[in-house]
């Protein structure tokens, strides 16, 4: 069954939501068989798919190609579009690329501490996930945030500016889990933690990291559930030396 807005909202308090990244139609696929209740196609395909140094590189084109083939993938997980860096400075253009990347085949989207522009989103019926704390798109340092009283306060408040505007869920990025605690329990809809302890709502991780696929970046935060690249090189090892050695393909992979 389709998970939706409002069964994600029901969840607090009650369930703990799972959430991962996906960028393509087979790793979807798989997400869902397994019951996700959220995918994210996130900007963070910037650098573990694409290649680039961070995410601010990603563009609508990028996010509206790929939010399609997971949404061929994955049926029943509520499918969340990344709005990517300078996609929604205005309400304007927000509301036109969020309707990309709904048509694109994304449910809803998820913006980086604009709650001005999350609250014209939703008033225009879009809903909307809001990001806070450490958020990349505009970071300068990647460090935890809100570790003393001044920051920790002024992440409370965002969180709460956020839910005001109609958001219906937070993320909670590179924060203390005492400070994701006192958050989680100060709004009324579901917080997602990434690197904010095992208080919030739910969890989210890039999948690429968790099943060892990206090896730049090793985050304390990121259990390996698999290290799949270590597999996956030596399966393309094996292949080079075969055929090296002709002996790829043998008969039994030949036509007659």
């Amino acid at each position: 069954m389709k998970t939706t807005v409002d069964k994600i909202k029901s969840m607090k308090g009650k369930e703990k939501i799972a959430m991962l990244t996906a960028y393509d139609y087979f790793t979807s696929k798989m997400e869902d068989e397994v019951g996700m209740d959220i995918i994210l196609v996130g900007d963070s395909l910037g650098m573990v798919v694409l290649g680039y140094e961070g995410t601010t590189e990603v563009t609508m084109q990028d996010m509206v190609r790929h939010i399609g083939a997971v949404s061929r993938g994955a049926k029943n997980p509520l499918i969340i579009g990344d709005m990517p860096i300078k996609s929604y400075d205005d309400n304007d253009s927000a509301l036109k690329n969020a309707k990309l990347l709904l048509e694109a085949g994304a449910d809803v989207v998820k913006i980086e501490n604009k709650p001005e522009i999350a609250k014209f989103l939703v008033e225009n019926k879009i809903d909307v996930m809001e990001h806070i704390g450490l958020t990349p798109q505009t970071a300068t340092e990647f460090k935890v945030r809100g570790k003393d009283e001044e920051t920790a306060n002024e992440l409370i408040s965002q969180a709460k500016e956020c839910e005001q505007a109609g958001c219906f869920s937070i993320v909670l990025e590179g924060m203390p889990r005492d400070l994701a605690k006192k958050i989680t329990e100060s709004i009324s809809i579901p917080t997602m933690g990434i690197g904010a302890g095992p208080d919030c709502d739910g969890q989210v991780l890039v999948s690429n990291d968790m099943l060892g696929l990206y090896d730049k970046l090793s985050p304390k935060f990121v259990k390996k559930y698999a290290d799949l690249g270590k597999d996956m090189k030596s399966a393309f090892e094996n292949y080079v030396k075969e055929v090296k050695e002709r002996k790829f393909p043998e008969d039994e992979h030949s036509f007659h």
